[in-house]
């Protein structure tokens, strides 16, 4: 590379002063760049709130690709070129984030990279199909669902620490100091978690776990082991999608693991349809 070209394209900390250019990167894919977008509308890069970075790779002065790094990271519109750039400098970094999340042909590259930095991961889950819907399911939706009251809390954190167990494979409670009660109570509080409570005890759960104008994301979804089976989770996940098409955005997404056989045809039974693949490295 010669020096001139090597000038034409950097990476650095992107601030409140890109924010039109990053909102037109982020633009470009409003499904999958979800995530990141609900983080700047929320935030709008102010560093006290964002709680992460985002990195801006640069050709000739233009943003063409960004990444989030933080607890997460989660490539943004990311060219070969830019996976090698962010790769560099995150291997360079004295932390190590506990996620790379974000289509499959962009994680995939980026974990080579990383891999020998930060491997071996406790999991890599290379084949997630990304989901959405923006109508509502011909499933007739369970009206006992509902958005979860901020009094019931208490009910929904053992159910949110058992979906995330049963789903991650650890306990997130561990070390947590509060942190992930925080985070349960912060959904409800925004009118997110969405729930069957039955006699104080939670039989179905999920969350929207970011939204935009344009689309909303669901993620926990759980049912009660020991209602499983009883047909329970079609209707209910309908009604989810009913509600929040209402309260967030019309149109609705999730990612799921290629290997969770029940959950893709619970998926495909409510009337999501896949338009992309994820993949999702835990470390």
């Amino acid at each position: 590379m010669t020096d001139v070209a090597a000038a034409a394209t950097y990476v650095r900390s992107l601030s409140r002063h890109d924010l039109p250019e990053l909102v037109a990167l982020l633009d470009r894919d409003p499904l999958t760049n979800l995530f990141v977008r609900h983080r700047v509308d929320a935030t709008r890069m102010d560093q006290r709130w964002l709680g992460a970075q985002i990195w801006g790779y640069f050709e000739g002065g233009t943003l063409t690709s960004a990444c989030h790094v933080g607890a997460n990271v989660v490539p943004v519109e990311a060219t070969p070129a830019a996976i090698d750039a962010f790769a560099h400098r995150l291997a360079r970094r004295d932390s190590q984030s506990r996620s790379i999340v974000g289509p499959a042909h962009v994680v995939g590259p980026l974990w080579e990279r990383l891999r020998p930095h930060w491997g071996p991961a406790r999991s890599e889950r290379l084949d997630q199909p990304f989901l959405m819907m923006d109508n509502d399911s011909p499933v007739p939706p369970d009206d006992r669902v509902r958005p979860v009251a901020l009094d019931e809390v208490d009910a929904l954190y053992p159910a949110s620490v058992a979906m995330f167990t049963e789903e991650v494979g650890i306990d997130p409670t561990v070390g947590d100091r509060g942190g992930y009660r925080a985070r349960v109570t912060q959904l409800v509080s925004e009118g997110c978690s969405y729930a069957i409570i039955e006699n104080g005890e939670v039989v179905f759960k999920t969350e929207v776990g970011a939204s935009t104008a344009a689309a909303c994301q669901l993620q926990g979804v759980w049912v009660d082991p020991r209602y499983r089976g009883r047909g329970i989770s079609a209707p209910a996940l309908a009604a989810v999608v009913f509600l929040v098409r209402r309260a967030f955005a019309p149109t609705v997404t999730l990612y799921v693991n290629d290997f969770n056989v029940p959950a893709r045809r619970l998926y495909e039974t409510v009337g999501f349809r896949q338009v992309d693949t994820f993949a999702t490295i835990l470390m």
